[in-house]
């Protein structure tokens, strides 16, 4: 289902294309900037990958602010979020892979004063289950992480986690959703408390799911949403509507603006950034009246990072 966009395209910059390979973006607001993390590497999957974290006040400028590397190790997919003590935190998984095979994977958290020193890695949760994001609620960190490399004949599955410092977590509930191949979420934190977590699935059913959950967060309402979707990021909005920013494979791949109607179970197509082939994996953040949205892509050719201010169409 497309409806008429409730936002409009505003300048795309290209920030991130120094590595021949530029992708898997987040965003976050701190101390008056906007911060950005990717990975950079020589291919989609590849042993080198560092995570590049650049700053910018106004979104035109964007500067460097720190670069992170691990000897040997393929860092992942980082995530940045601000703690309840006002750090700025960046989670990434550490990934070594043989014959193509995840052999090991490692959560590792590092925390920052200042965005461009950074006290870590910290290694937190579980080697092998990959711990994909983590979403601050009432001073707590929740995240959920995947299996990988599940034995055969055994169900892949999604675990939840919870810390009050970002770096020591807890599982909160062992076997979340279990069954099919659970992996990517992102989350949404509504007024009231309430949970809603978008959480990406790859399997026969090739659909997303919409799970809901209220406090204390051990039981979970899970729906399908109809749609297959890929590298989920969540973001409310001021008028307390969900924005999603999706992979969406119909009609061909793009990355997508949509919004959900969480009673309905429904995703709904807003606006397609420029896109194409290898992309997806969106920050966002609500910023100067609109909603700041990075993605990467490969439609131009090598796959670089990408960011524009969406603002209201009205």
């Amino acid at each position: 289902m497309n409806d008429p966009s409730p936002f409009r395209l505003g300048d795309v910059r290209c920030v991130g294309d120094r590595a021949p390979h530029n992708a898997f973006c987040d965003l976050a607001g701190w101390r008056d900037a906007m911060w950005l993390a990717f990975r950079e590497g020589e291919a989609h999957v590849s042993p080198d990958g560092a995570v590049r974290i650049l700053s910018s006040r106004a979104g035109r400028e964007w500067g460097d602010a720190a670069r992170i590397v691990m000897e040997g190790e393929d860092l992942r997919d980082p995530k940045l979020s601000v703690t309840p003590g006002g750090r700025l935190m960046l989670l990434a998984a550490a990934v070594i892979r043989e014959d193509g095979e995840v052999r090991r994977l490692r959560n590792l958290v590092w925390l920052s004063a200042d965005g461009r020193i950074w006290d870590g890695p910290h290694e937190v949760a579980e080697r092998g289950i990959w711990l994909w994001r983590v979403t601050w609620c009432r001073g707590k960190a929740y995240g959920i992480g995947y299996a990988c490399n599940v034995p055969q004949g055994e169900a892949r599955f999604v675990r939840l986690y919870v810390a009050s410092d970002g770096v020591h977590y807890e599982t909160l509930v062992e076997r979340l959703v279990e069954g099919g191949y659970p992996n990517e979420h992102a989350m949404a934190v509504m007024p009231d408390g309430r949970l809603f977590c978008l959480l990406r699935c790859d399997d026969e059913r090739n659909t997303g799911l919409l799970g809901a959950a209220a406090p204390p967060y051990t039981a979970w309402e899970w729906r399908p949403l109809g749609r297959r979707v890929g590298g989920p990021q969540m973001q409310v909005l001021p008028d307390g509507r969900i924005a999603a920013g999706v992979r969406l494979y119909d009609g061909g791949v793009r990355t997508a603006l949509c919004g959900i109607d969480p009673d309905r179970s429904e995703l709904t197509e807003w606006l397609a950034l420029p896109s194409g082939g290898d992309t997806s994996y969106p920050g966002m953040l609500w910023r100067d009246g609109g909603l700041w949205f990075a993605w990467y892509s490969s439609h131009e050719g090598a796959c670089r990072v990408y960011v524009t201010h969406l603002v209201p169409a009205d």
